[in-house]
């Protein structure tokens, strides 16, 4: 539970390892409820640690909601808009928790740890509404539901050299790190510590993301570092790497506005393979109609990065979108942003402006993602 002073303020909470980051000297920022290192130094230095070696990052501020039981299948099944029974045990799958009307409540991860048994994964500001929505969606069903955000750490290693850092950490299985394949998982152990290790990531690069308890977070966190092959890595850098690799963001392109449709991910929706879901009939109508907007890349000319909430114009200042993130791609070296515009001018090529200050800018449409690694 979040404290609130009596100035009615409420208070970021801390996760298992903030002494350590203060430590480093991180600068830290209020993120989803959460007080998240931003950056410890240079957030450009950060970003190209994860581009070409290794970063490791504190995402202890995600929640973890563990659902088991005989019908636990079944009932995500019901409560998501994927078909979760499909996915085989030690595997994962990004999905989407949404309302009647279609729009998106949260983007998650969900991982099969046991037949009967399963960890979703939201977004640190939704953990609290997808577990009680969680718990209502799965009612009448023989299954649990347990919120463990609050017990538990999550670590990332980021980078192409990121299965090194991994697969030398003390007590991990070099083999099971060496064959984990993408959006999979193994549990392990690392520094004495029971963990589940998955290879998934936000940056666009390969990489690996550490569940553990809160008590064994910073042996976990000193093995990583005791590697000498890993940079600190905050929030900044995330953004920005996560942007360049056209990974959406809840806040940003997700909201209770959109749809997985009007987000370019109507195909998460399992429309025609199970029989119903939460926000079955009204997707089923979005993907009949198509979107009015839809999210695309801008790839702009010069320094100037638009910015989320800018507007997106036509040569001749017709109003036809709005940014939803944006920045100097650190990796590129112009500017990219991500924008919902309407369905007319989403063509890749379609040339465009952004309003920034008073003053427009030439953007371009792209195919999204704006980078992507090599191997």
């Amino acid at each position: 539970m979040t404290a609130q002073p009596e100035s009615g303020r409420i208070t970021p909470q801390k996760t298992a390892l903030y002494d350590v980051h203060e430590a480093l000297g991180a600068r830290f920022t209020d993120f989803g409820g959460w007080d998240m290192p931003l950056k410890y130094g240079s957030e450009l230095d950060e970003h190209r640690a994860v581009r070409t070696d290794a970063g490791i990052f504190d995402l202890s501020h995600m929640g973890e909601v563990r659902v088991s039981g005989p019908q636990a299948s079944e009932a995500l099944d019901d409560a998501l808009i994927s078909r979760l029974s499909a996915v085989s045990i030690g595997k994962a799958k990004y999905s989407m928790m949404c309302t009647d009307e279609g729009t998106i409540i949260d983007d998650l991860i969900t991982y099969r740890v046991a037949d009967d048994e399963f960890l979703v994964i939201p977004n640190a500001g939704n953990a609290g509404t997808v577990a009680a929505e969680l718990v209502s969606r799965t009612a009448d069903y023989d299954c649990t539901v347990v919120d463990e955000s609050h017990e538990t750490s999550l670590i990332a290693v980021q980078g192409p050299n990121a299965e090194h850092v991994v697969a030398s950490l003390p007590g991990v299985d070099v083999h099971k790190v060496a064959d984990v394949k993408y959006y999979a998982f193994f549990r392990g152990m690392v520094g004495g510590h029971d963990v589940i290790i998955a290879r998934t990531g936000y940056t666009g690069e390969d990489g690996f993301e550490i569940f553990v308890s809160n008590d064994g977070a910073r042996d976990v966190w000193a093995a990583v570092m005791d590697t000498g092959a890993v940079t600190p890595c905050g929030l900044a850098s995330r953004d920005t790497l996560r942007l360049e690799a056209g990974m959406p963001l809840y806040g940003h392109e997700l909201s209770r506005s959109v749809t997985p449709v009007d987000a370019g991910l109507g195909v998460l929706a399992a429309t025609t393979s199970k029989e119903s879901f939460i926000g079955c009939d009204a997707l089923v109508e979005a993907k009949k109609n198509g979107a009015t907007r839809t999210l695309v890349g801008l790839r702009g000319e010069g320094r100037r990065a638009a910015r989320a909430g800018y507007s997106v114009l036509t040569s001749d200042g017709v109003d036809v979108g709005e940014v939803t993130s944006g920045a100097l791609s650190p990796t590129l070296g112009y500017p990219v942003a991500m924008a919902y515009v309407d369905v007319g001018v989403a063509e890749p090529g379609t040339e465009l402006s952004v309003d920034i200050r008073g003053k427009h800018y030439s953007y371009t449409v792209v195919q999204l993602p704006f980078y992507k690694r090599e191997h």
